[in-house]
């Protein structure tokens, strides 16, 4: 979800945005074991937020063992939306929020090359790529490459155009394999940019790195996102 639009945001928001409004302590995940339902496959991320309006949390990675038991991989920090989280079945667009639910991971890019160790399916970030958030488009919430003529560039993302953000990314399933128009385009798990995201989740580089060499397609890999606790705890999804 396009990060440039936080740079035209009110004054209050710019200032929500730099002074990071909520901190960025680590918030200690539950264990995936816990979850409602983690997708059925090997591996898992969960992003967690503290509450609702925070815009920072705790991003980890597991993988479960032969033995049926998770096994925590690796976290990092982790940055949501400007607004906090809601619900994915509730959020609108250009609301600053972070969808809570359970994705998949359709596949990665970037406009750097894919780091050594990758397998997941990884598309190269070009002058010519777009990710179309138009609501009158036919391909709403898709990759456009060159971007369609019935999609307003003024409603989308020119990819390159966010050298620090989607030097490597990972698309969340949200919205994704039917979308409905309104609801939300463009979520990704990508690289920390100055402060809080327009929705996406966001981590250090170095931890995306390692999440891409780590991302296995054959173990279907999903994303759990929600809160400690409340209506959007992610032990719901």
């Amino acid at each position: 979800m396009r990060p440039g639009v936080l740079a035209v945001a009110s004054v209050s928001l710019l200032l929500l945005l730099g002074a990071g409004a909520v901190s960025a302590r680590a918030v200690e995940p539950p264990s995936p074991s816990s979850l409602a339902d983690t997708g059925g496959g090997g591996q898992l991320i969960l992003a967690t937020a503290a509450r609702a309006n925070s815009t920072a949390g705790t991003l980890s990675w597991w993988e479960r063992r032969r033995s049926g038991a998770w096994v925590k991989v690796g976290s990092t920090a982790a940055r949501f939306g400007a607004k906090g989280l809601v619900e994915g079945r509730a959020r609108k667009q250009g609301s600053y929020t972070t969808p809570t639910g359970l994705y998949d991971l359709p596949y990665a890019f970037g406009i750097k090359g894919a780091p050594g160790g990758t397998h997941v399916k990884y598309r190269r970030v070009r002058g010519s790529s777009w990710w179309c958030e138009d609501t009158r488009s036919r391909v709403y919430n898709r990759w456009s490459e060159p971007l369609a003529r019935d999609c307003r560039a003024s409603e989308s993302e020119r990819l390159i155009s966010y050298a620090t953000q989607y030097a490597y990314g990972v698309v969340i399933g949200y919205n994704y394999a039917k979308p409905v128009k309104g609801r939300g385009a463009g979520i990704f798990l990508h690289v920390n940019g100055r402060g809080a995201t327009a929705g996406c989740v966001s981590v250090p580089v170095g931890a995306m790195r390692r999440i891409l060499r780590w991302v296995d397609p054959g173990r279907a890999p999903h994303i759990a996102i929600g809160t400690v606790g409340g209506v959007t705890a992610v032990t719901r999804y």
